[in-house]
């Protein structure tokens, strides 16, 4: 027996705005389990915060609905046998082990309630159609139902960065790294394919955040939220992920894309342009840590942005390089080419019809479950 992530978010730095104080709340998170264990234990990080953060109380219990859990199934999450914890600025926190049994492909649902004042400042948006999140007003860690007229749906996912649980050693997590690419549903798609295998053995733990690059971050307040660079970041998120043997990374494109000089944007200068062999440093990087950890590695090519808002010629030369760089690469597991999936014929700049999400740099929904077809033939092989 083991243990292995069987959910998870990247920990990043959620958009600033004056009212990010929050005060008396609850945070409700449905998780759907890939695999069965009769055990579990939560993540909790505070890792971009600047304060303290005090978890009050915590419960974990079988999901009856999406607002709903079965009160008789509530179980206290507790720290050092503590119900209640503070986690300090820049760290994160295992809980202890709790006695809960879960089978492969039933919900389970955590409630996190914050009393006093909580700068909410680590946390990352996810979406898809496992990913849903529900913040209510008061202490509803033990309320069956939240109360409709006090509850808010959201897609940002705080300080909850990963759900383990305590399974049998065949099994394993695969880690998806990237940016809002992989914030974007394919995730859960592919989450899913995986547990409509009745062989599964594998859970998918996402840890991406929208805007981040593979070499730069940006240190203004405007663009905070876009995260925080590779190596401020890709080492400490895969070491979170527990019983992972793999991870797939797809990220690179907003290196190519941000740049569009200070005249245009201050915060965004031409010189942050990487070259395609300074771009290749970053990935390699990616994967010499990952071999390191004896994680096998599958690199995704980046998507077609023709049209997107600052479309260049010379940014997709840098992407076309890249790609064909992954492509050629001997020393990954695989490459996952979701550029050769999703791009059209005619102009192999642009999405293939139907595959263009509306912006012409993300995908469709029905590109993402193409994404999540192939990703699936890959890691299962």
């Amino acid at each position: 027996m083991k243990w292995v992530s069987i959910w998870g978010n990247a920990a990043s730095i959620s958009e600033r705005r004056p009212e990010t104080y929050a005060k008396n709340i609850s945070l409700r998170y449905p998780v759907k389990s890939a695999l069965s264990g009769k055990k579990i234990r939560l993540l909790l990080s505070n890792f971009c915060g600047k304060e303290g953060v005090t978890f009050n109380s915590v419960t974990v219990a079988p999901t009856l609905s999406d607002r709903e859990i079965s009160k008789k199934n509530i179980k206290i999450v507790t720290f050092g046998g503590n119900k209640s914890v503070c986690v300090a600025p820049g760290e994160e926190i295992f809980s202890d082990e709790i006695d809960f049994y879960v089978k492969a492909g039933e919900w389970l649902t955590v409630t996190i309630y914050l009393k006093d004042f909580t700068d909410m400042r680590t946390g990352v948006v996810a979406l898809g159609p496992l990913s849903r999140g529900f913040y209510s007003e008061g202490d509803c860690t033990l309320l069956p139902m939240l109360p409709l007229n006090a509850t808010r749906s959201i897609s940002t996912f705080y300080f909850l960065s990963g759900v383990d649980v305590y399974t049998d050693d065949k099994n394993r997590a695969i880690i998806l790294y990237g940016d809002s690419i992989t914030s974007g549903s394919w995730a859960d798609h592919l989450a899913l394919k995986c547990m409509d295998n009745p062989y599964n053995d594998t859970a998918i733990v996402r840890r991406a955040a929208s805007g981040t690059r593979v070499l730069k971050q940006y240190e203004c307040l405007t663009y905070q939220s876009y995260g925080l660079s590779g190596k401020n970041r890709f080492e400490r998120e895969i070491n979170s992920v527990s019983g992972a043997d793999g991870v797939i990374i797809q990220q690179g494109i907003n290196d190519i894309i941000h740049p569009v000089g200070v005249e245009v944007n201050p915060f965004r200068p031409m010189s942050d342009l990487p070259t395609a062999n300074e771009l290749k440093e970053g990935l390699k990087y990616y994967i010499n840590v990952a071999r390191n950890k004896n994680l096998k590695v599958y690199m995704g090519t980046l998507l077609p942005i023709f049209g997107w808002r600052t479309y260049a010629p010379f940014r997709d030369e840098i992407k076309n390089e890249i790609n064909e760089w992954i492509r050629s690469l001997n020393d990954i597991t695989g490459c996952i080419d979701f550029d050769m999936a999703l791009r059209s014929k005619t102009n192999p700049a642009a999405f293939a019809e139907g595959y263009d999400g509306g912006d012409h740099l993300h995908p469709s929904e029905k590109a993402y479950k193409a994404m999540a077809e192939i990703a699936f033939k890959e890691i299962v092989n």
